[in-house]
């Protein structure tokens, strides 16, 4: 590297604007296309960034949508339909899916439409499902999955203690607010801003899935787009 450049746009006082053009272009020229190359070599290893969400280091928590409680919330049916697309897109993908119940006895087991597509589901009494998960801290994760997905209701209660609980314990939270719901929208917006303020991330369903998916070029990508699209294979 030429003398009078420590670090490329970084010159000595030496030198006038055209010596300076002279010298800087070529080197930004070249880092520019060296740029261009690692990005269209996909041999290579790409660096992501680890603000945004990957299948190999995720999990799914499905909180309490109980068939008491949906009947009292406006958007019911967008909420469900949302947690079934995040539930489905996770199976596509080999994201871990996780689920709670709040009392089951009085306030009813999950939701057919999800239930369905779930395992065994813990019941709880504490609001926070961090109690029954017992996922400990993410430092001490054998399966590195350190970013979890909330999604359900209500997102001023349960939802929002579980997330609290979840980042306390040093877990990278997501929640999408689309699949996420309260009887009164002020609680839901309130809530959400707590959370973002805490440290979660608020997020939309669709990004949560493409996030998962990260590229076309897998072979899942076009049950993700059909799942997203609402489209069926025969379409």
């Amino acid at each position: 590297m030429p003398s009078n450049i420590h670090a490329v746009g970084c010159l000595t006082p030496r030198g006038t604007p055209t010596q300076y053009q002279s010298v800087l272009m070529p080197v930004v020229n070249e880092l520019s296309l060296n740029a261009a190359t690692r990005m269209n070599d996909h041999s290579s290893e790409y660096f992501r960034s680890n603000e945004l969400l990957s299948r190999g280091n995720s999990r799914l928590l499905i909180v309490d949508v109980q068939e008491k409680l949906v009947p009292l919330i406006p958007v019911a049916e967008t909420l469900i339909a949302n947690c079934r697309r995040l539930i489905e897109g996770a199976q596509i993908l080999s994201v871990p899916i996780y689920a709670t119940e709040q009392y089951p006895k009085g306030l009813g087991k999950t939701v057919p439409q999800l239930a369905n597509l779930l395992g065994e589901i813990p019941d709880k009494q504490r609001f926070s499902g961090g109690e029954v998960l017992d996922w400990g801290v993410a430092a001490a994760d054998e399966e590195c999955r350190d970013k979890i997905v909330v999604a359900g209701m209500e997102t001023h209660v349960c939802v929002q203690q579980t997330v609290l609980d979840l980042t306390s314990c040093g877990f990278r939270v997501y929640v999408p607010a689309d699949a996420v719901a309260s009887r009164h929208k002020l609680d839901w917006k309130i809530a959400l801003d707590r959370l973002s303020d805490s440290g979660a991330t608020v997020t939309t369903t669709e990004s949560v899935l493409f996030e998962w998916c990260e590229t076309s070029a897998i072979d899942q990508f076009k049950q993700i787009s059909r799942l997203i699209t609402g489209t069926s294979a025969s379409d």
